[in-house]
């Protein structure tokens, strides 16, 4: 519930107690203070897990290890949720690339690598039925050494949803890109079921990741629509 200020709290921000003093539009107002819930879900639990064990490696590295990170930093760059650049610190890049590396079973980087970059993936067919649902690439790099795709995906969404990408999330072990069609079926639907008439919508984005780097593509995104055998 929301309540507007008086003029006392004309500079108001930030919670305290129940309540949290906030600025939308150019209106102030106090609101009830939202706490969020305790529950987490396996995906959640799994990148916490990594992000745990990545800053306890960051606490163990040596001073030299450190000033190289930080070094590294300088001339890297990331995007905000709002498309801007922005600059990281050492140990914001140490996440970002072990991540990665981590996630798709490598060890953990004590000293920065050398990045060359990494292009987005071609295009993909999507096929999605009773019986299948497969991604197939329309091209793959000539070297795939040390490149995975990686696949994710929303729960089966109703026709009324126009866009759902950003409830895509893994369901399925890092794939070598293959000019062949990947199968999916077996993986989605032991994590969220089988789509149907009902929910026939499947929001995809897929992107590469560099197992030796932890260098991140761009991201392509995906319509998977069921259509019945």
């Amino acid at each position: 519930m929301k309540y507007l200020p008086s003029i006392a709290f004309e500079e108001m921000s930030g919670s305290a107690k129940g309540v949290t003093a906030a600025k939308t539009r150019g209106r102030k107002y106090i609101r009830n203070r939202g706490y969020g819930g305790s529950v987490r879900t396996s995906d959640q639990a799994s990148v916490k897990a990594i992000f745990k064990k990545l800053s306890q490696a960051w606490q163990s590295l040596t001073n030299a290890q450190i000033l190289a990170w930080n070094s590294a930093a300088l001339s890297a760059e990331a995007r905000s949720v709002l498309g801007s650049k922005t600059k990281i610190t050492g140990s914001n890049l140490f996440m970002r690339l072990n991540y990665w590396v981590v996630f798709c079973g490598g060890d953990i980087m004590e000293t920065p690598p050398a990045l060359t970059g990494l292009d987005a993936p071609a295009s993909a067919t999507l096929t999605l039925s009773d019986e299948v649902f497969t991604l197939k690439l329309d091209s793959i790099p000539s070297s795939v050494t040390n490149i995975k795709l990686i696949i994710c995906a929303s729960a089966p969404q109703s026709n009324g949803i126009s866009r759902a990408y950003s409830k895509a999330a893994e369901f399925i072990a890092p794939q070598t890109p293959v000019t062949t069609a990947i199968a999916l079926k077996t993986a989605y639907d032991n994590k969220y079921g089988a789509p149907s008439t009902g929910a026939p919508k499947v929001f995809v984005k897929y992107f590469y990741v560099n197992t030796s780097t932890g260098e991140k593509s761009g991201e392509m995104l995906a319509l998977a629509t069921y259509s019945e055998d």
